[in-house]
Parts: structure tokens; sequence; C-alpha cells
């Protein structure tokens, strides 16, 4: 090849690198998505507490009234108690109430007045092995960022498919992380929340006698924004649905 060609194919491929979109870089992407992350309390009269982790799918600034999507086992056993909202960067917690419960998933919507906060965008569609971060508050305490991929997707009888609903991620939870949501890394949107997950029982060595559950990597348990979606639309909520 001549030193022309040369320098003109070099000429291109620079030119077609330097005109290639750049997507958003991680940290500006993480930026935005926790803001969109809350800790949820539910006390009770008996002093039962349980904590739980959430997503923000609408808000009404002028209003001050944010709709967040969590578990439906968060507020088991039916009956009444105090929720609460906590949202990073924000002192002080926020009362809520519940706003919709799905009669068949697991899904409630908690709607919290006096607190506007920034929703997320919405993503149906993964592929196997894409990356994702898991958001949420873990014990009810700190909020925590874990990386992971989509390790399973929803599949009919005789199907194996690469791309679809999530279903399952492999980003280590443990108890207070259900609700916290499931984002695709490369766009910051949401592809699901932790329903659950799969524990082990596993003994001390101290205290052979006792078991501690261990959650197990790779069998996260998610519910896919399709199904979330569903429930909205269901429950007569279509106005929150993120667009």
């Amino acid at each position: 090849m001549s030193r022309a060609a040369l320098g003109l194919a070099l000429g291109l491929l620079i030119s077609g690198c330097a005109s290639a979109p750049a997507g958003p870089e991680r940290g500006e992407v993480i930026r935005r998505i926790l803001p969109s992350s809350v800790q949820l309390r539910a006390e009770r009269q008996d002093g039962a507490r349980r904590a739980a982790s959430g997503v923000v799918l609408a808000s009404d600034p002028a209003a001050g009234r944010s709709w967040i999507i969590t578990t439906r086992h968060f507020l088991d056993p039916p009956g009444p108690q105090d929720l609460y909202v906590s949202s990073p960067g924000r002192k002080g917690r926020a009362k809520a109430v519940v706003a919709a419960v799905s009669p068949d998933l697991d899904l409630a919507v908690i709607r919290v007045d006096g607190l506007s906060l920034p929703p997320v965008r919405l993503k149906e569609i993964a592929s196997l092995g894409d990356e994702v971060w898991v958001v949420a508050f873990p014990w009810g305490r700190r909020l925590t960022v874990v990386s992971g991929v989509v390790s399973q997707l929803v599949s009919g009888e005789g199907e194996l498919p690469v791309e679809g609903t999530v279903r399952m991620v492999d980003a280590s939870v443990s108890y207070g992380a259900s609700g916290g949501g499931v984002f695709d890394v490369e766009s910051g949107a949401l592809i699901g929340i932790v329903e659950g997950y799969r524990t082990a029982n596993v003994s001390l060595p101290e205290a052979p006698a006792r078991v501690v559950p261990v959650p197990v990597p790779g069998e996260t348990t998610v519910i896919a924004t399709r199904a979330i979606v569903r429930f909205l639309t269901a429950s007569g909520l279509e106005a929150i649905v993120p667009r």
C-alpha cells in the first residue's frame, strides 16, 4: 500500500472514530439513577419493623408528590402500619401511604407526599450477559450499589432465548434489598426490581448447630418492567408509567 493510500485509510479510521456518538460515562449514569432509589420502612404498633427498597416511577413537582414501586411482601402481613421513605442526600424521612397492591404479582406502589424525586426510565428488553447495577439498602442501612449481569431470561416451554425479559441477575443481595432497582449499566434505564433471592444454610464454625442463610450468587430473582407496566395499567395508574 502506498503512503498516500495508507494516510487516507488512517484518516478515514480516525474520522470514523471521532464521529461515533459517545455514550454517557458510567459515573454520569450512576449519579442519575441514585436519586431515584429510596429506602422504605414499615413500623407497626406492636413494635415490629420491616425494611425494603424502592424506585421512583413518577413525581408531581407542583404537588410535591412521588410514586414508588416496591415488592408487595414488604407490606405483609396486611394490617395497620406506618410507612416511611428516605432518599439519598436528604435528611429525615417522609410519611407514605399504599397507593396500589397487586393481587397476583409481588408488587405494590407507595405514594409519598412532600417529596418530589426524579423518576426512572424503563427498558423492557435485555440480553443475557448485559451488565447491571442493583441499587438497594441491604439490612435497611446504607445505600449500596452492586454490579452483575443478566443471568436468566423469562422463557416458555422449549424456548432458549438470549434476548427478552429479565428473570434473574447474578448480583448478590440480602434482606432489605427487595424492591431495589435493577438498572442497565449502559443506559441507566430500569429493567426490573429485586423480588428475592435463594439462600443456602451455612453453619458457623464456632456454633455448628446454628445456621445462617447466605444469598446464593446468580439466584437473585427480578420482576421485570413489563410486569410492572402491566400491574400499573390494571390498577388504573397508567398516568405514572414512565415515558
